[in-house]
């Protein structure tokens, strides 16, 4: 190993350390963790997964603690623009030097144990936020619940969100498998929140045969939400149960709940922006279930719309289009550099004759179509996480004021 001075050469070397990037299993994390934490973490921990609606739910419980005097911390993933967004203390994003430093202990305490740059970014989290002396971390699980590193945290509180496909290799192909896989979040003794509306039976079994104290949302949070979008009432519901079953230890009042739901911010979940007089919409949908959310939501307004897509090819791209075929007027295909991405011949593949599609020769291409087409008035981006963060790259520089002429 040469010299890891910056942020990036950390980054790079993790990217290059363990022989795969996805590697669920705990025995390799939890063995560091256990080096780093002999007596386990001294603050209290919600940890939140699900497939659609983990960061949303994150950035509500978060925004409630951010209205008292208890400090709390949030580790989600993955970012969009940088690094450090993942770690976040009252709000303010761990700087490079906390992040490295934290990478420097974990490196000098794994020995020979291989951890993949999501490991990494676990361990990290836990040692920050332990030096910070925070009262309550929310801890987003990164894939699946069961296997995932986060789960090497025994949760006071755990959150399932809504269930549905997605990461079918790694979690298997149906509703029940998934739900199983996040149902592993939960502990013996312990509440659990489930916010999907219609939750797969392994939930309840696993919380049957643990003896997890689950609780089901049943009504909506309905007053003033910082998010977009009804789906939201759901979410907001559950980080407020969420809240509320920590009340012994960390008292939150009505106020506070109230406050911190009407104020979250979360960036590119329907976030909108307008740039040359057009509605620009950026969200990071990136399975069908999430595609029909966003879906419904551009139906809310009819408007000619114009999409900037991509995705990764291990999505099932087909029912993403299906989704929401009838609100794009355009599609406007970009490629993507990550291991990932789908290539531009078999995605064009995805989209039969009826649909309007130009391949773009990468994002700055595409922007350029969208902004200059009269013809649409709204620009929606969406498919991946890395669609997302490729636009903003371009656009956020413009996007200082609620509308900016860039071109």
């Amino acid at each position: 190993m040469g010299r890891l001075n910056t942020l990036d050469d950390w980054l790079n070397y993790q990217e290059n350390l363990h022989f795969q990037d996805i590697d669920l299993g705990l025995k390799r994390v939890k063995k560091v963790y256990l080096k780093l934490f002999p007596k386990g973490v001294s603050f209290k921990v919600i940890s939140v997964a699900g497939t659609n609606g983990k960061g949303s739910t994150v950035a509500f419980i978060d925004s409630i603690y951010q209205q008292s005097n208890f400090k709390v911390a949030k580790f989600s993933s993955p970012h969009i623009l940088k690094y450090n967004e993942r770690f976040v203390i009252n709000g303010a994003q761990a700087t490079d030097e906390q992040i490295c430093s934290a990478f420097n202990k974990i490196e000098q305490i794994r020995g020979k144990t291989s951890l993949t740059y999501f490991e990494f970014s676990t361990l990290a989290a836990l040692i920050i936020f332990e030096l910070e002396k925070v009262d309550v971390a929310v801890l987003e699980v990164g894939l699946g619940g069961r296997l995932d590193s986060v789960n090497i945290i025994d949760n006071d509180v755990s959150v399932i969100t809504n269930i549905d496909i997605d990461h079918v290799d790694y979690l298997g192909d149906t509703r029940e498998l998934i739900g199983f896989e996040k149902a592993g979040i939960m502990r013996t003794n312990t509440p659990c929140i489930c916010a999907d509306i219609n939750p797969p039976a392994s939930i309840s079994q696993y919380a049957h045969q643990i003896k997890t104290q689950l609780a089901f949302v049943k009504e909506k949070y309905t007053s003033d939400i910082g998010l977009i979008g009804k789906h939201q009432q759901q979410n907001a519901a559950a980080a407020m149960l969420a809240v509320q079953k920590l009340n012994k230890t960390l008292p939150i009042n009505a106020i506070q709940i109230k406050t911190g739901i009407k104020y979250a911010q979360l960036d590119a979940r329907f976030q909108i922006k307008t740039i040359n007089n057009k509605t620009v919409i950026f969200d990071v949908a990136h399975n069908a279930a999430a595609v029909k959310v966003l879906s419904a939501e551009l139906a809310r307004q009819k408007c000619p719309t114009v999409a900037i897509f991509s995705a990764l090819k291990d999505k099932n791209i087909g029912l993403m289009i299906n989704e929401i075929s009838l609100i794009i007027n355009q599609w406007l295909l970009v490629p993507l550099d990550v291991n990932r991405a789908i290539d531009m011949k078999a995605l064009s593949s995805e989209f039969g004759l009826n649909h309007n599609i130009h391949v773009c020769d990468d994002m700055q291409d595409a922007i350029n179509h969208g902004l200059n087409d009269k013809q649409y008035q709204r620009i929606v981006i969406f498919g991946s996480f890395h669609v997302v963060a490729d636009a903003l790259k371009i656009l956020t520089p413009f996007m200082k004021n609620d509308e900016e002429e860039i071109l």
